[in-house]
């Protein structure tokens, strides 16, 4: 079990209260989570406009705005809520850039299903990488847990993982994106799995 990581719950409702640095302890602990999700959901035409961290920040700043909106009580319901506010900047940014697309009304929801699919996406790689879940794990949002475990590895174990397990890409566009081969970075995708599973016991 990860020592490092807080009672979500605990600091949720130590949140509500208002209690000193409980807010920005709670919000932080889903930076990685959300900087990826941007990271993985953003147009090709914005990439070069909008940084995932920058995303990331602007998502916790209005969240910590308007955390009396929050209803849940929960990790995931936090998660949740945290993918909406997300969606909403996102959608705003095409706007705001004038990236060809539906209504914003549409393009709301259109990311709100993406940035679902790619948590469960996220989820769904913890359980491939270390078989069944501890019964810490299962106490945690399990996208949020691999998040962090993805931000202690090197830049490109991080790059080949997301391209391939997150945004579904086959190995000749990885490579392409890569600027190697398929085989190498098949091979290099082997390597990151094999350095993620400690990662993820540590937190487990």
């Amino acid at each position: 079990m990860d020592s490092r990581r807080p009672d979500m719950n605990r600091l949720i409702a130590a949140a509500r209260g208002a209690e000193a640095g409980a807010l920005d302890r709670l919000l932080g602990a889903f930076r990685n989570y959300l900087k990826l999700l941007a990271q993985t959901s953003l147009r090709a035409a914005l990439r070069s406009k909008a940084d995932p961290s920058d995303i990331a920040q602007e998502t916790m700043l209005r969240a910590a705005q308007h955390f009396e909106q929050f209803r849940g009580a929960t990790e995931a319901e936090l998660a949740g809520w945290l993918r909406q506010i997300l969606a909403r900047y996102m959608a705003n940014l095409a706007r705001h850039y004038q990236v060809v697309g539906a209504r914003r009304v549409d393009r709301e929801r259109s990311l709100e299903n993406l940035l679902a699919a790619s948590s469960a996406a996220l989820g769904q790689l913890v359980a491939g990488s270390e078989g069944s879940p501890s019964r810490a794990a299962q106490r945690h949002e399990m996208s949020v847990i691999l998040a962090d475990a993805l931000a202690d590895l090197s830049e490109d174990y991080r790059e080949v993982i997301v391209l391939h397990n997150l945004e579904e890409l086959d190995w000749p566009e990885v490579a392409h994106r890569m600027n190697r081969t398929p085989s190498a970075a098949r091979m290099l995708w082997a390597r990151a799995l094999k350095q993620l599973r400690p990662l993820l016991e540590e937190r487990t």
